[in-house]
Formats: C-alpha cells, sequence, structure tokens
C-alpha cells in the first residue's frame, strides 16, 4: 500500500510509514490531527486485474484467436468480391470489394494494436499502453471514409457513363455466401470485444458487420437489376451503400475522439457515485468531492477525496477506504481498476491557492 502525508505531521510520519509496512503508527496522543491527510492509492503499486492470473490468459487468448479469425477471413473476403466483380462488372459489387480492400489492411492494424495494448507499463509508459486501441479505431473509421469516397467517385462516374453488367447469378451467389460469412464473425467480434472490454474488436466487429449490411444492400440492387433489367440501379445501390458506411465511418471516428479524450461515460459515473452516497449514508465516510476518473481501454482509473471523522485512527481509516474502493472495484469486474483515494478529517480546510481546490468537481456536475 502507498501511502504519505501532507500537512504538519508529514516529516514525522511519511519515513516511519515506509520503513514500518507492518506496523500502525499512531500521530502524537494516539489520534490524527485536523491537519492530517492520508493518500491512500490500493494495495498494489501498479493496477491489478480482478480476475486471476488463468482468467485474465484466458481473455488474452479469446481476443488473439478473434483477431487472427478476423485477418484470415478478410483475406477471404478480399478475394471473393474481386473475383464476384470481376465476373460482374457491377460498380455496386465494386463497391463491397473496395471496403474490403480497407478492411483487410484496418484488421492487420487492430491486430497490431491488440497486442501492443496488452504490453505491460513500463518507464517510457508508466500507465500502459491502452490508448494506442483509440487510435486504431480512429485510423479504421478514416480508412472507411476513404472506401466511402471512392465508393461514391464510382457509383456517380457508372451513372454518368453506363453500367457494363454481365454474369449477374454468379456474382450475387459468391456475394450472399460472403455475406454470411461477415454476419457471424462480425457478431463473434462484437461480442468477444464487450465481455473483454477490447474497443479493436469491438470497432473491428462493427467494421464487418458494416461490410456484411453492404452486401446485402448489393444482392438487394443487383438482384432489381436482374429482375427488372434497369441498369442504373447498380450505381444507385453503390450510392446507398457508401451512404452507409459513411455513417458507420462516423461513429468510429467520434468514438475514437472520446477515447482520446477521455471522456467520462454517464452510466460508469452514476455508478461511482451511488457507491460514495450509500457509503456515506452508512456512516462509513462523512463525505466526499473531486471524484473523478477515466477509462483506457480494459483499465479504469478512479481518484477520490473522502471526509472521514477527525478522531479517527490512520488503520480504521484505512480500513474504511478500503471497503469503499472494494465496492467501487467491483463495478468493473472486466477491468483492471486502479483507485486512488485522498483521505481528509472532516474539519481540514485546505490553504488558498491548493492546485487540486482550483478543479472543478466535474463528476459531481455531470450527476
Amino acid at each position: 500500500m502507498q501511502r504519505r502525508y501532507v500537512g504538519r505531521p508529514a516529516h514525522a510520519w511519511a519515513g516511519r510509514l515506509s520503513s514500518l509496512p507492518a506496523a500502525r503508527p499512531k500521530p502524537p496522543g494516539g489520534r490524527g490531527g485536523p491537519s492530517a491527510m492520508l493518500l491512500h492509492a490500493g494495495h498494489e503499486p501498479r493496477p491489478a486485474p480482478p480476475a486471476s492470473a488463468a482468467e485474465r490468459a484466458d481473455v488474452q487468448r479469446q481476443q488473439r484467436v478473434a483477431m487472427a479469425a478476423s485477418l484470415v477471413v478478410a483475406v477471404v473476403m478480399l478475394v471473393g468480391k474481386l473475383a464476384a466483380y470481376g465476373l460482374t462488372g457491377s460498380t455496386a459489387i465494386f463497391s463491397d470489394a473496395l471496403e474490403s480492400v480497407v478492411h483487410l489492411f484496418a484488421t492487420a492494424v487492430a491486430g497490431f494494436s491488440l497486442w501492443y495494448a496488452a504490453q505491460p507499463p513500463d518507464r517510457a509508459h508508466p500507465y500502459g499502453h491502452g490508448k494506442i486501441a483509440y487510435v486504431s479505431a480512429g485510423l479504421e473509421g478514416a480508412l472507411i471514409l476513404v472506401a466511402a469516397l471512392a465508393i461514391g467517385y464510382e457509383a456517380i462516374r457508372a451513372l454518368i457513363v453506363g453500367p457494363e453488367l454481365q454474369n449477374l447469378g454468379v456474382g450475387l451467389a459468391i456475394t450472399a455466401a460472403l455475406a454470411l460469412v461477415n454476419l457471424v464473425l462480425g457478431a463473434t467480434l462484437v461480442r468477444v470485444g464487450k465481455r473483454t472490454n477490447a474497443l479493436v474488436l469491438v470497432a473491428n466487429g462493427h467494421h464487418v458487420l458494416t461490410d456484411m449490411w453492404t452486401s446485402l444492400g448489393v444482392l438487394a440492387g443487383v438482384g432489381l437489376v436482374v429482375v427488372t433489367g434497369i441498369e442504373w440501379l447498380d450505381p444507385v445501390v453503390a450510392l446507398l451503400a457508401g451512404s452507409n458506411i459513411l455513417w458507420t465511418s462516423g461513429r468510429l471516428i467520434r468514438d475514437a475522439y472520446g477515447g482520446l479524450m477521455e471522456r467520462a461515460d454517464d452510466a460508469e459515473t452514476a455508478r461511482v457515485l451511488d457507491v460514495l452516497a450509500a457509503a456515506e449514508a452508512e456512516g462509513l465516510i462523512q463525505g466526499h468531492h473531486h471524484v473523478r476518473h477515466r477509462r483506457v481501454n480494459d483499465q479504469v482509473w478512479l481518484e477520490q477525496h473522502l471526509l472521514l471523522p477527525d478522531a479517527l485512527r490512520l488503520d480504521d481509516a484505512h480500513e474504511r477506504a478500503s471497503q469503499v474502493e472494494a465496492r467501487q472495484r467491483a463495478l468493473f469486474p472486466q477491468s483492471r481498476v486502479q483507485i486512488t483515494s485522498h483521505l481528509e478529517p472532516t474539519s481540514h480546510r485546505h490553504s488558498a491557492g491548493v492546485p487540486h481546490d482550483d478543479v472543478a468537481d466535474s463528476l459531481a456536475e455531470r450527476a
């Protein structure tokens, strides 16, 4: 457990706490004075996962298998759709194939990001490497944007010049089979990604499902061309497919931006504050303030100030803080959680100009 005092007792107790981890030292007189404050940073020098080592290894194995399957399927999709486009000359099928080209590259980037995000913290990156997941998701969104613009260009050109279609039945059969494969893969990637808090997998899964919906749109449009003989429907379907891809691109880029800027999740904020309110109602703590948290992929960082009775012993204050932290940690069973609690006596008043007093209590304002 990491502790340090600030205020008048700091010079007297900081050294003793670090040199006597098994002891429970008391301030003069056996009680903590009003100016004594404790920084309680959990029981580990770095964030520890709530699950066992074996469970964490299994989670990482699931992520690797899912990403490997995505990469293999991406290659199959690319080959199959390019073959379908070569057989038919359909602009709509070309739009589907182009999206698969982008998806293959994006999947390779996502695979690297998944591996890099799992690397442990080091001297240069003491908070870990999880933010690369947001970079990967943003890059995937940008690549999808490029694909959407290219599809739009080809569709407009086909409308002006006129499409030249052939062998549509074979092209439809290939596209239908590949769409079914993408449906299964995309749903699996999203499910595994959400279960293991891997944004890379979730983003990749949504990309696969976008590919599937594009394929279904192509099937419907090219099918109409086969039934009606109206060939200009083919580039119109391609335009609609490009619009759907464009929407997905915007969503991925928005989510990546939110992660990089560490936007607090409203649902997680409410749960964290509910735990503190319940602890205050039980008398476990006297109050709280300066609560803030952030999520980086599968890691949650929570900071808070807890108010406790002036006369409370150090060991009792530690026990109460630990109980509150255990409840908060249980809110994120699939995440690695690091909680830092700054403990203060209820009568304490900070001096003017103390930096953390100038920070807005942002989560309280959102509640």
